[in-house]
């Protein structure tokens, strides 16, 4: 037997491309679907964690979905806004903690999120350098979003206007970096932070212009009623807010009237949650009140269902390359005639070739299963980073 096994390494050391070869293909079919195994399921996990961080999503009827992705990930969707009068209603409620979001508005591509300080400890996200954001004008950006634009707090980033053509009167607006996050890894990273009013100047609901009382250009008066100045299209309005002019911004109305695209509720009990929840149950209500996991998990379920789809097509992959390694080996047989046959001559019986050829297998399969088992280790202690590097 060690004379079988001595010859067949030999045939193999001596015919190395053709080993490695069959190497490679038996190791791709072996560790191939244990390693995509171990990828859709980290990838799923990290889906579900920002969900499942999240209690409650309340937000106008509509697309479940659209509000979820919205909330969770800053994706842009065509999701109805709501009045800000909801914080108000599930503060009153006294079942959970209102965060506001507002995410409408982008800067360098980048989604801009209005919300509150309530957010960052609700996510466990602190400043790396600088601070939270204080007064009206001022942002906090995601690690990322510091780290591609090379910006550093104490600079400026601008709000970019929806479209090319903005008629509409929403003016980009200057913001003051008070600060960059940590290093999170998730959307938080890609996201610029701010508060709710700062989102709406950007949005011009909230604007600030000069005084026309103290102004000395006359020619932007059009008139005085009821001790109220009226002012012509002349009137310069600021896109940057300082200590100088911050004064001079104003809200027209009340504040519970003015738009947010969602509300993260954090019930301070599983039994507030439930009533909380009971509050939205009524079909004319015009909010909806959701549970992040739910509604990703049923996403989840459509994307893999796919996941069988491609099991099956590799099982046919399978065969086929089974198939192609049998060719291959019958071909090396019929190519090697003249060797068996001076094997023969030499006085070896055919149950000692059949025993090298065999011997020449399962050097193949082991190197291969080896190869293999290194590699599906790899990906399993590496799969975090992987999903890192390429998603965040």
């Amino acid at each position: 037997m060690k004379e079988s096994v001595y010859l067949a390494y030999r045939y193999m050391l001596h015919n190395k491309i053709k080993s490695v070869v069959m190497i490679l293909s038996l190791t791709i079919l072996l560790s191939l679907p244990f390693c995509l195994n171990i990828l859709v399921n980290k990838s799923e996990s990290y889906l579900m964690s920002r969900a499942k961080n999240t209690p409650l999503i309340i937000g106008t009827r509509g697309s479940s979905l659209d509000l979820v992705i919205n909330s969770l990930y800053f994706e842009k969707t065509e999701i109805i806004e709501m009045k800000y009068d909801e914080v108000g209603r599930v503060k009153k409620s006294g079942f959970a903690l209102p965060v506001p979001l507002h995410i409408k508005f982008s800067s360098n591509k980048f989604p801009i999120v209005g919300t509150t300080i309530d957010y960052f400890e609700f996510r466990g996200l602190k400043a790396k350098s600088g601070d939270l954001f204080a007064i009206l004008g001022e942002c906090v950006l995601g690690a990322d979003v510091a780290n591609k634009l090379k910006l550093k707090p104490g600079q400026y980033i601008t709000s970019s206007p929806e479209t090319a053509l903005d008629i509409t009167g929403v003016y980009p607006l200057k913001m003051k970096i008070a600060g960059v996050l940590e290093k999170a890894f998730t959307p938080d990273d890609k996201a610029v932070f701010t508060d709710l009013k700062t989102t709406w100047v950007i949005e011009g609901l909230i604007h600030g212009h000069q005084d026309l009382q103290r102004s000395r250009d006359t020619s932007i008066l059009l008139g005085v009623k009821d001790n109220n100045y009226i002012a012509n299209a002349k009137l310069y309005n600021y896109n940057n807010i300082t200590p100088e002019n911050i004064f001079d911004f104003h809200i027209h109305g009340e504040n519970g009237q003015y738009p947010i695209t969602s509300v993260i509720s954090l019930p301070y009990t599983e039994k507030d949650k439930a009533l909380l929840m009971g509050r939205y149950l009524a079909k004319d209500d015009k909010s909806q009140i959701l549970i992040p996991r739910n509604v990703i998990a049923k996403l989840i379920d459509n994307i893999f269902k796919f996941k069988k789809f491609f099991e099956g097509i590799f099982i046919f992959v399978a065969v086929a390359l089974l198939m192609l390694l049998t060719l291959v080996i019958t071909l090396s047989l019929r190519l090697r005639s003249k060797e068996i046959q001076t094997m023969f001559k030499l006085g070896s019986s055919r149950f000692k070739i059949l025993e090298i050829i065999s011997f020449e297998l399962i050097i193949l399969l082991s190197v291969s299963v080896i190869v293999s088992s290194g590699l599906i280790y790899f990906a399993f202690i590496n799969v975090d980073n992987f999903i890192k590097l390429v998603v965040f």
